[in-house]
Parts: C-alpha cells; structure tokens; sequence
C-alpha cells in the first residue's frame, strides 16, 4: 500500500483536510505583516562619550581608545569603528547577526565599567549606551511648517507633543526631531560693558544658575485647613531674567540687562531645517521592528487630524516622505504576477491535457499549495515581502509539477483500459518514488543558502525556507490530494462524447495532436541518433561545461539589483573652514536649485549639529507615468550643480537594503586603516585623488576632516599664576563666552527648556575679538586676555576616525552609469596598487561593498555545495553512487542559459541571479530524474539494454517533462517581462530562470539519455574487471533480446 492509498479511499477525509489547508493559508496571508524585504535586526550598539573642550585628536587618544580597547574583547564583536570631534566621541559596535542585542548591551556595560578607571577625570559623566539599528530608515517623514510661529516654538510642539504621541502608535517605533532647537532663554554677554560694570562671566553664570529653584516648600495647617507653601521661584521668559541683579556697585544695582541682551530664542542658534523652501521642523517616523509598514502608515495618517488638533493652529503638517506609495506597488506588481503565474501555469496543463476535469486537479493543487505555505510563513514569523513572494510566483511552477507528473502517470493508466480508481491506485504507487526524490532534491537545493552566513544568508534564508515550504506542502498535496481527485474526477469517455463538440475545438485538438506526435516522432530519430554518436554528444556537455566558466568570468557582477524607490538622498559637503551661516546659505542655495527641476515632488534638508560644515537633503520624487527614474534625476542635477562654488553635493537612491551605518552620500564605501595617522594622512589625499580619475566612479568623496580652522591660546602659565588665575578659571571663562554654555532650567509641565550664555554675535565673527576679553582673578581683579596669552590660527582636524582601534577613513564612492560593482571594485583595487601603498595602508571594501565582496567570494562555494547536496541526497534516495551523476550532468546547460539570458538583456549577476541559478539546479534535474527512474525500472527487470530503457523512457516521459519545464517557464515569465514598480529587484531572477530552463530543456533532452549509457558502460567495465580479478565469469542479461532502438516503443 502507498501513501495515497488511504487519502483515495477517503475522498471526503481528504477533501476536508485540504479545505481546512487552504483555509489556515487563507487567513495566515491576511495576517502576514508587509515590508520591502524580509525583516533583519543588525544587532548595533552605539556608545557615546563626551570631554567638553578637548579636540578631536584628544578625544580620540584619552577618550575612544580606552573604550575600543575594553569593548573590542566582547565576543561577537563584527564591527568597531569610532568618530572624535571637539568634544565628544561616538563608537558604533556591530555584533554578529547571531549575537542577542540585549546580551551585548549588558556586556558593553561591563566594559565601560572596566575602562572607566582609564578615562579621563574631567569627564562630566559616565559613557553611555544605546541599541541602535543602523540600516532602519524612516517610513514617513513630517515637516512642521508656519507663518507666524518660532521655530523654536515649532519644534517644542514637535518633539514635547507630537513625537511622543507618534510613539505611542501601533508599530511605530520612535519619532525623532530635527530641524530646529527647543526654546531657550539667551543671554548674549557685552564683555566691554562686563569690564565696565567689574562684573566677570562667572559671576553672571552662577546668579543665572542660582535663579529658578524648583524644590518643595512644605506645608502648613491648623484643625480644619491645610494650605500648601508655593513660591514665584520659577523665572520663566527673557523678561523674568533681564532684571537679575548681578552685584552691587555704589549702592546701585548692576543687573543682567546693563551687560546682556536677554531674549527669548532657542538653545542652539546652529541649528536649520527647511521644507520645500520654507523653514520647517522635520519628524522622522521608524517602525517597530516586525511591524507592518503599511498598516503603521495608515495608522499615522488616520491620526494626523488628531495630531493637527493638538498643537498650535497656526503650525501646518505636512508628509513630505512615504515610503509605502512604491511599497504598495511593489507588492501589488508581485502578486499580480504571482496570480498571472499560476493563470499560465494552468493554461499550460491545459493545453496539454485539453481535458477540463484534468486541468482542474493541478488547478486546486497550485493555490491550495501557496495556501500551505502562507500558513507556515505565518508561523515562522515571515513577512510579506518582495523576496518571499518572488519565492511563492517562482514555487507556481514548482507546486504544479509534482501533481502534474502524478496526473499524467494516472492518465496514462486510465489509457490502458483500467477505471479511474484503479489507475489513481496503481499510478500513484508507481510514481511516488519520483515524485518523493524530485522534491527532496529540490529541497537539498536550498540546504546551503540555510548556512550561509552574514547579511546576505539572513536575507536569503526567509526565501529558502518559503521555497523548502512550497514544495514540501506541493509535495503532501501531489501525494494525497492529487490522486483522491483523478479517483474522483476523472472518468473515460463515452463514445458520443468522443467526438469534439465544436468545429474549432476539433481543429484545435487535431493541430495539438498533430504538433505532440510530430515533435515526438522527431525527438525520437533525434535521440537515436545522439544515442548512436554519443563522442559527439558528450564533446558538445563538455564545451557547456567550459563554456560555464567563461561566462561566469566575463559577466558583470553585482550586489543587489539598483531599485527605484522614487526617493534620493544627498549630502552636501562644504569646505572644511566653512561656517555655520555660510552653510546656511549654500544649503538654500542648493534646496533652491533641487527644488526647481520637474521631477522633484518634496525637499528637505538640514544642516547643524555636530558637523557645521556639512547638510543633508531629502527628495521624494513624482510618481506616475513617463516620470524619470532616480538616476536621469541625480544626472541631471549633478551637472547643474558641479560648478556651485563651496560646497559639492552627493547623492544617492535610496535603498531598501543599507548594510553599514555610515552616511556619505555615495553609495559604497572603501575603509584605509593604518597604525600611524600621520601615514594615514600622507597616503589617504593620494589615494583619494586616484580614484577620483578613475571613469568608473562618481561623487568620490572621505570623511577625512584634517584641515579646520583652529584658533590656539598660547599660554603663559607663569604669567597667568602671577596675575591670579588658574587654568580652571581660563577655561570657564572662555566656555561661558563661546561655549553655547546651558547655565539654567526653566521647568514646566511638558517639558524642561534651558537658559543658555554667550557672547554677544559681534564678537563672535573673529578670533581677535578674543583680546578684549577680561578675566577675573582670585582677588577680584580684571586681566586682559593679552596679559598672559598670546593668539595662533594654525589647521586641526574635525573629526578623528578610528576602525577597531586604528586610525582610519573612509572614501565613499557611486557608480558611473552602465558600470557594474565588480567593475568598479576591480578598477579601485588596480589603482590602489598601481601607487604601491605602504603596507602599513590596509585597505578594504566595507558597508555595501564590503557584503559584496564577501558575497562575490562565496558564489562557487556557495553553488558547489549545492552540487554536492544534491548528489549526497541523490545518492541516498537511490542507493546508488553513478545515477546521482547522470542528473547532476543537466546542470552546465542550466547554467549557460541562464548566464547568456542575463548577458543578452545587460543584465548583472547580482545576488537575486545567483539565487536564480541555485534554484534551476533543482529545476532541471527533475528532468533526469523522471528519465532515469523509468529507465531504472526496465533495466532492473532484465528486458532491456542501457540504452534501450533510457530511449523508451524518454519517450514516454518526454510530455509530463515538456509540461513541467513550461510550467516552471510560465511561472518564472512574469517576474521577467516585468517593467512596473520594483521590477528591478525581481527581473534578474526571472531572466536567469527563463533562460536556464530553454536552453537546459533543449540540451538535456539530448544529454541525458547519453551520459547515463555512458556511465552504465563504465559501470559494466568496473564490474567486469572486479569479477575478473575475482576469478567469476561475468552474468549473462536475463531476458530475451532488446529489439532495436526505433522499434522499442
């Protein structure tokens, strides 16, 4: 008894079993969440420190190397790289994908812990620590725009209201808030009328401090009442503050107002945001990870009103960035084609069987297969993304062929005379086996890509395990399924109803017919004669094979197909002394110029912050019909913006897959490394302008920051002790003056907002400035600064970058058009060692380049070990150590089509074609395999030759494998044709699929049958030399005499 046995004899049973199948797969699709791409969490952990007043070079020597050194011992650690600047260091750690984020942090808190005794004392507090996931992007971003509001006032309501109502929302994560400061009370100091007045900057600093109080009262009460202490201890606006009494000189009061101008501003004056050319507040919406993109959106949309209610009127909200629109598209385009795919997959059978009740059976066995499989996607957590539902319109050809090759078979039965049940019975008995082996090999496809280790196997492994599934359901369906609806369905045809029912049926039926028995016929005088020259046949395999490895070479490699999400980043990078109103400026130079060309829908950008000569921009481009693509958009404003004096702007698409966290605005990054900087700083400027020439490259640009602008106080310690004043009191004075210095809170309900000091603008705009500044001594005296000190302008760097402990930089990079990643990189290493760098340079590709180089080094291994997988499987379902081989023989011609397919559209072998080429490893071996299992079961019985069991049993299995093959071409066709949103990331996988099985279906027709009589031969010789040594004739063949080849069908 088989498998099927009982399901046939069951036809209820079974029939509810497969409602209840396509039920659960119904309602798991409904509940799947819907991304870009399946769901990967880098496990990232930034560590922030911070010396207020030290250079970036000092912040780096005492700050981040300590720290580098206690955190590079955490166990997998991936990633370490650092960013000093004045102030303040950064330090990123990225942890294997298969490291728990939350058992890092506890041991990132352990090493900070363990370095603390190596940091520097006059740090104001401990490092610290956050989970961070570097490749999330926003999914919306809000500007906050009005005609009458601050932005100070806007950006309170921003970040006090709406960010924390924004959090709240159901897969939403965070909403962060750029753009702007929140509002503050400025004090702007008059040093000459400070000097004036004998009042020092510390005296002003500590009255501001000492003004608001916040503390409790207590209470007083009596039998029947109780009243609570309250005080007006709370100084408000600029107007609370002004009168401050700061001393007493001559019986008057000397107040804030006769030595500052006190207004109501914001804390950071360097700080800017603008919207489509209107001075804007932006919110940056993330997502939950796991969450569905579409439903958070809609979400956040259906709340806007509520929001818009919550702040003030005169602030308008508006979405200048949704990621979803090509989402939406992108999903919708691959479902129509999954739905287009299982449509031709059915007309396929049709047109084979011309029998409506036949057609009907593979017709339930396709979405009742796909049902199964969103079932188990919900169950492992997946989500409904671009890679998964490639995998299902892929599977359609998959999932059919198994019921397919059961169909046929039982029909071939019922044409021998026996009753539908009997033949469902005695069919699918005799093509279990098959079908088993044909699935579980596929299957053993996929074993690799579950292995595979990094970003990319995380990426893959959701589309493996959706395939495995698919098949594995498709599988159980064939097996029981499948064979209870033939018993069921299928009947003989009675002789009135033999006779076609309409004229152009009947000559349709006879054209088919006519085709199936010529195309027969020839395929048969074919392969006798490929049988009867069979050097000829294997020289041609042989050539494949080579010609597999000249192809693989000569072809353009890439990482992941470019896919247009209508969305372009860019950064603007200003001359390394520019300020921050020249920033400003140029800023809105450039939003003004990006802003006018046709394509642009929306504009942001920012500039401020930590890096005062550089902004970032946003644009969202229009969507619909006949619009540009992103790369015809960055062409065209590149060349309108080249010559912008100051500044250069880089951009970039944005992607759905972002591997590194660094920000450039190019699109790949090549990391130097070196034990000295001052080698590092020698060699980098060279390297840089090299690969700048090179014509394969645009927007080269590094994050090296060495020449800034720095003006130095030459001390005179002994001076400086003689008149009264210590270090200490130096530096508080100059930090009060230039620092942005926060010397107060103004507590409220909602939020707590600062009094911040500094001089007053006119005496920030030079460095000469600094001599009319007075210092108080320890007795109350006023000294000039050019008592003790005298002033130099010398260059310092910005910033100071360190990878994993050692000084290091960044040169980014994107790609001319019509130039490959494999290209580009083959051309940065030979212009790398054409300058013959020291070796005390290491260079390396990281971020995106650095997955595809990883990746690129791992394709032979990664398709080898699907080779052998295969063959181990193989070798195992049959016993046998020679067959295995005459079916992995079909893969080189699997493989030359699919490489000639993607050369022939100028199309690179990215990633997605590599997948596409695994899977026709399991495709067309499916093939052989129907092949070599009937020929198999002749020969064994001892009626037949090698050769004359492969002929019959490609004659007789030549229309279930016709059938198979186009299905699995229909299925894949879709994906191939495709011109609508997202189609970039899908083609590739289609062309190579298309391609592989044409060209594949036309030679292993042919090669098959001639590599198993080959290697049966050899077999036989092996086993004749065995015996021989053994001293045992050899057995003659049981069974009468084969007839000839063309006679034995």
């Amino acid at each position: 008894m088989s498998l099927s046995t009982p399901f046939i004899h069951r036809p209820i049973a079974t029939m509810l079993l497969t409602l209840g199948l396509a039920l659960v797969g119904a309602v798991s699709y409904f509940l799947l969440p819907v991304a870009p791409l399946p769901q990967v969490d880098y496990p990232t952990i930034s560590v922030s420190a911070s010396l207020p007043g030290a250079s970036p070079d000092t912040v780096a020597a005492t700050v981040a190397t300590p720290l580098e050194r206690a955190l590079g011992s955490i166990a997998g650690v991936n990633e370490i790289t650092s960013r000093s600047i004045l102030g303040s260091t950064n330090i990123t750690l990225q942890f294997d994908l298969s490291r728990d984020v939350d058992s890092a942090a506890r041991d990132v808190q352990a090493a900070i812990n363990a370095a603390r005794s190596l940091l520097p004392t006059g740090m104001p507090s401990n490092p610290t620590y956050r989970k961070v996931n570097p490749a999330d992007s926003p999914i919306m971003i809000l500007a906050l725009t009005s005609s009458s509001l601050t932005r100070g006032q806007m950006y309170d309501a921003a970040s006090t209201v709406l960010a924390q109502k924004l959090s709240q929302v159901e897969g939403v994560g965070q909403a962060t808030v750029s753009g702007g400061a929140l509002p503050a009370v400025r004090v702007s100091l008059d040093p000459v009328r400070l000097a004036a007045n004998g009042v020092s900057l510390e005296q002003v600093r500590s009255a501001i401090s000492t003004t608001n109080a916040n503390r409790p009262l207590g209470a007083v009460e009596r039998e029947d009442h109780y009243w609570q202490i309250a005080a007006n201890d709370q100084a408000r606006v600029a107007a609370d503050y002004a009168p401050l009494v700061l001393r007493w000189k001559d019986g008057n009061a000397i107040r804030l107002s006769d030595v500052a101008e006190v207004t109501d501003s914001v804390q950071d004056v360097r700080n800017f945001g603008v919207a489509n050319g209107k001075p804007a507040i932006l919110l940056q919406v993330f997502k939950q990870p796991g969450a569905n993109i579409l439903e958070a959106v809609d979400r956040v949309r259906s709340l806007l009103p509520q929001l818009q209610a919550s702040i003030p009127a005169a602030i308008d909200i508006e979405i200048v960035s949704d990621r979803t629109p090509t989402l939406r598209a992108s999903v919708k385009e691959v479902e129509n084609a999954l739905v287009i795919a299982v449509a031709l997959v059915i007309l396929v059978v049709f047109l084979f069987l011309r029998n409506g009740r036949a057609t009907l059976i593979p017709a339930v066995a396709v979405p009742v297969s796909l049902a199964g499989t969103f079932g188990v996607m919900y169950l492992a957590g997946y989500t409904l993304d671009n890679l998964s539902l490639m995998a299902l319109t892929i599977a359609t050809g998959f999932v059919v062929d198994d019921a397919i090759v059961v169909l046929e078979n039982i029909m071939r039965h019922m044409e021998r005379g026996k009753s539908a049940l009997q033949a469902s019975l005695d069919g699918a008995r005799e093509i279990g086996f098959t079908v088993v082996s044909m699935s579980i090999s596929l299957i053993a496809v996929f074993v690799p890509i579950l292995f595979m280790g990094g970003i990319v196997g995380r990426f893959f492994r959701e589309f493996a395990i959706v395939m495995s599934a698919a098949i594995l359901v498709s599988l159980v369906v064939s097996l029981t399924t499948t064979p209870m609806m033939c018993a069921a369905l299928l009947k003989h045809p009675a002789p009135a109803q033999a006779a076609p029912r309409t004229l152009w049926w009947a000559r349709f039926s006879r054209w088919v017919d006519g085709w199936q028995t010529r195309g027969l016929r020839a395929y048969r005088h074919s392969l006798a004669w490929c049988l009867r020259h069979q050097p000829v046949v294997l020289l041609v395999l042989a050539g494949v094979v080579g010609l597999n490895v000249y192809l693989y070479t000569a072809i353009d490699k890439g990482f992941m197909p470019e896919q247009d999400t209508g969305r372009i980043s860019g950064f603007i990078r200003a001359d390394q002394a520019t300020s921050y109103q020249a920033m400003e400026q140029r800023l809105q130079r450039f939003l003004a110029i990006v802003q006018a060309d046709p394509a642009v829908e929306y504009v942001t950008g920012t500039t401020g912050g930590w890096q005062r000569n550089a902004a970032a921009m946003f644009m969202t481009l229009k969507r619909g019909p006949g619009q540009e693509s992103s790369e015809v958009v960055i062409a065209r404003l590149r060349e309108q913006l080249k010559n912008e004096p100051g500044a250069r702007l880089f951009m970039s698409p944005q992607r759905d897959i972002r591997i590194g966290g660094r920000q450039s605005g190019a699109s790949f990054d090549y990391t130097l490394q070196a034990d000295d900087i001052a080698e590092l700083r020698t060699w980098e400027p060279r390297i840089r302008q090299a690969l700048s020439q090179l014509p394969e490259l645009e927007d080269v640009n590094s994050d090296v920051a060495d020449y800034g602008l720095q003006t130095t106080l030459v001390i005179d310690r002994d001076a400086a002790t003689r008149l009264g004043l210590t270090m200490a009191q130096i530096d508080a004075t100059l930090n009060d003056a230039f620092g942005q210095r926060q010397v107060g809170v103004i507590y409220n309900p909602l939020n707590q907002y600062r009094v911040v000091m500094e001089a007053a603008p006119q005496y920030l705009q030079s460095p000469e400035t600094l001599r009319g500044f007075f210092f108080v001594n320890n007795v109350g005296q006023q000294v000039p600064l050019t008592a003790f000190a005298r002033i130099t302008t010398t260059n310092t760097p910005l910033s100071v970058n360190h990878e994993r402990g050692t000084p290091a930089s960044t040169i980014s990079f994107s790609l001319a058009p019509g130039v490959s990643l494999s290209q580009a990189a083959d051309a940065v290493n030979n212009a790398v060692a054409e300058l013959g760098v020291p070796v005390g340079i290491r260079g390396s590709f990281s971020g995106t380049a650095g997955a595809f180089q990883s990746a690129l080094a791992g394709q032979p291994l990664l398709i080898l070990a699907a080779i052998i997988t295969i063959y181990l499987v193989l070798g195992i379902l049959y016993e046998n150590l020679v067959h295995p081989i005459t079916i992995l023989s079909t893969l080189p011609s699997a493989g030359v089509g699919a490489l000639l397919a993607l050369m022939w559209f100028k199309t690179e072998f990215s990633l997605i074609a590599l997948i596409g080429v695994i899977l026709l490893i399991g495709i067309v071996k499916k093939n052989a395999i129907m092949m070599i299992d009937f020929a198999l079961a002749r020969q064994r019985d001892g009626y037949a030759t090698a050769a004359q069991s492969i002929y019959r049993a490609c004659s007789l299995r030549l229309r279930p494998i016709l059938m198979t093959t186009m299905a699995a071409i229909f299925g894949a066709l879709p994906l191939a044709l495709n011109r609508a949103d997202g189609a970039e990331l899908r083609q590739p996988l289609g062309i190579a699929v298309v391609g592989g099985l044409l060209v594949s279906q036309l030679l292993t027709l042919y090669t098959t049958p001639v590599v198993y009589v080959a290697l049966d031969r050899l077999r036989q010789r092996v086993l004749r030399a065995v015996r021989r040594l053994r001293g045992r004739a050899p057995q003659a063949a049981r069974g009468p005499v084969a007839p000839a080849l063309e006679g034995n069908d």
